[in-house]
């Protein structure tokens, strides 16, 4: 990498979409604050990798849905955010706003920026929504890999088609209150059912590309077509099956086998630790920079340079591409697109200008709601 590639990312504000870690803290006791060792993310490496804003999943398993208590374990995993912060405040802010983020750069402090990982964790009620939403709370991803009573999810077809009446309820009071609409583990009808719904920018907080890697997590060109018009962002993942057509197949193969083993397992969520304690032992294909930076340009190409950012996922799984293994490696991606003939401008639009303006048009449109006489949607789904 040359030195005047790395001086551009460092001296750039860099926002990235998805990142899993705060689990390690609250589940694990981790000290965040240090370089454990562990994991994929940490203050050390967040100002090494020259990651100045990271939303913060509190990822909600469905199995806190189960037992009643996943809101519960959102707020747990909110507080734990919060608790990271007041520990290091020189260091770690948290970001409501873009002009909150653009405060921490200016003042040598990352930030982390909340939100909630998986739809269930409002359990069906409005209220909830709004209460995540005053305790800082700017995107939640409509489903995870399981489908709502309300909203379809890749990986759990059938159950509903897209969103129900109430699930558009939800995409508007978000849109109401100001919270990010993301749709990282949906279906393409609940993508298409939102973007006909949404009057905000939507995102896609860890998505790639379905026509460079058929993966049902990924986007589909048609998605990505209809993004300018809503003027939302896809942020590019780095998960190497998500980038990797090879590393997909390798995967997909391994885990037929793997699944044929453990598909007494209810729980969804022990279901994918096991998979993912499997595939260790697999010899599955890496993928490489060049992948992920392929699917940054399949993007843009369809969607255009203002509608692309960037969501590694990390601390969410285990399978990245050769020099990517942390968030202290965002360098050398931006190396690559540098090498490929991206200008500042356009990089500076990838880094953290797609996703802030994101954020600031959410902002105007609560704002204009609000002045419109916009009221606050109903409370759960059961009384609709």
């Amino acid at each position: 990498m040359s030195d005047a590639a790395l001086k551009l990312h460092m001296d750039a504000i860099v926002v990235d979409g998805h990142a899993d870690t705060i689990g390690r803290a609250l589940d694990d006791g981790e000290d965040l604050g240090t370089e454990t060792g562990k994991g994929h993310l940490d203050l050390p490496r967040m100002f090494r990798g020259g990651l100045d804003a990271q939303f913060m999943s509190c990822f909600v398993e469905p199995k806190y849905l189960h037992r009643k208590e996943a809101a519960k374990r959102a707020f747990r995993m909110i507080d734990a955010v919060k608790q990271w912060a007041a520990k290091y405040p020189e260091r770690l802010a948290i970001a409501r706003t873009a002009a909150d983020v653009r405060r921490a750069a200016a003042a040598k402090k990352v930030c982390g920026i909340l939100c909630i990982e998986g739809g269930h964790a409002i359990e069906e009620d409005l209220g909830l929504l709004r209460s995540f939403f005053e305790l800082g709370v700017r995107y939640m991803t409509l489903t995870w890999n399981n489908s709502l009573s309300w909203a379809e999810a890749a990986r759990d077809p059938g159950k509903v088609k897209g969103l129900t009446d109430f699930g558009r309820d939800v995409v508007r009071e978000m849109n109401r209150l100001g919270m990010l609409v993301d749709l990282a583990h949906t279906s393409p009808e609940v993508m298409a059912h939102a973007l006909d719904t949404s009057e905000a920018p939507l995102i896609s907080s860890h998505s790639s590309c379905r026509a460079l890697t058929d993966v049902t997590r990924n986007f589909p060109d048609d998605i990505l077509r209809r993004l300018p018009k809503n003027g939302g962002v896809i942020m590019i993942t780095f998960v190497g099956p998500f980038v990797s057509q090879a590393a997909a197949d390798a995967r997909a193969k391994a885990l037929a086998e793997i699944r044929s083993r453990i598909q007494a397992i209810a729980d969804p969520v022990e279901r994918h630790r096991l998979e993912r304690a499997h595939l260790k032992e697999r010899d599955i294909p890496k993928a490489t920079i060049g992948d992920v930076a392929d699917h940054v340009e399949h993007a843009r190409r369809l969607a255009g340079v203002g509608h692309v950012g960037i969501g590694g996922d990390y601390d969410g799984n285990d399978e990245w591409p050769v020099g990517m293994e942390d968030v202290s490696t965002y360098p050398v991606l931006f190396a690559e697109l540098i090498r490929r003939g991206w200008s500042d401008r356009d990089l500076a639009k990838l880094s953290r200008g797609n996703i802030l303006r994101v954020m600031r048009e959410a902002e105007a449109v609560a704002a204009r709601l609000r002045r419109r006489g916009g009221r606050p949607r109903g409370t759960s789904a059961r009384s609709r």
